[in-house]
């Protein structure tokens, strides 16, 4: 037990020489309570937006990134009356070299970059509107929302309790936090340098089980 770690789940206890955190994250969320939230879990469903009652209303949404391009159509299918996205930064759109991908995690792609040229850097459809957060008229253009989705990335669920290191963190590079206790997935994604120097975390099922793949046999050799 000495050479094991313990995780705390609530009110149990369990003992392990090695443990593979892969807690996931949940989405990040702005506070404004004046606003109803929809799901961004719905807003990136083409058939499950298209349930919810929106005629009428005036629908904010946060974010420039590939879920966000994806959320302002599926909105654009329904009866809003007006779909307002806030945002910090120009689109990025990710960029295919060959041998390897400029912005490959944070940039758009696929269809998403194909309607975003089209219709956000080419000509706005109706009912569209679009505002920097910087906007001096932020406050007053968002008080005319009355709903909002969040598409502004996420956050790394709570971990278990560990009793011996009540604080940890992660090497971004191989997923070690400590001899026997490794992290992978959203919660703790693999950082990735392109040759320009551009940082990025890789984020998606295929890259995490390439990247458990070559990590899997160093994280064996550092157990306890």
């Amino acid at each position: 037990k000495n050479q094991c770690w313990e995780v705390v789940l609530g009110e149990e206890s369990f003992h392990s020489r090695n443990v593979v955190l892969a807690i996931g994250s949940n989405p990040k969320r702005l506070e404004h309570p004046h606003l109803e939230e929809i799901p961004v879990q719905i807003a990136l469903n083409d058939e499950r937006i298209l349930g919810e009652d929106l005629k009428g209303d005036t629908v904010a949404v946060f974010g420039s990134s590939h879920s966000s391009m994806i959320v302002l159509q599926n909105l654009l299918k329904t009866e809003a009356k007006r779909i307002l996205n806030f945002y910090l930064h120009p689109l990025k759109f990710s960029v295919n070299l060959g041998e390897w991908m400029l912005y490959p995690n944070t940039g758009l792609r696929g269809a998403a970059a194909v309607w975003a040229r089209e219709a956000i850097d080419g000509t706005w459809p109706d009912r569209l509107e679009r505002y920097p957060c910087s906007d001096p008229k932020f406050d007053k253009i968002l008080a005319s929302c009355n709903k909002v989705v969040y598409t502004i990335g996420f956050q790394a669920r709570t971990p278990p309790l560990t009793p011996q290191f009540p604080e940890l963190s992660y090497n971004d590079c191989n997923g070690i936090i400590a001899p026997g206790l490794f992290g992978l997935g959203i919660a703790y994604p693999q950082r990735v340098v392109d040759p320009f120097g551009n940082v990025e975390h890789n984020v998606g099922l295929w890259k995490f089980m390439n990247y458990l793949n070559s990590v899997v046999d160093v994280w064996m050799e550092y157990s306890p």
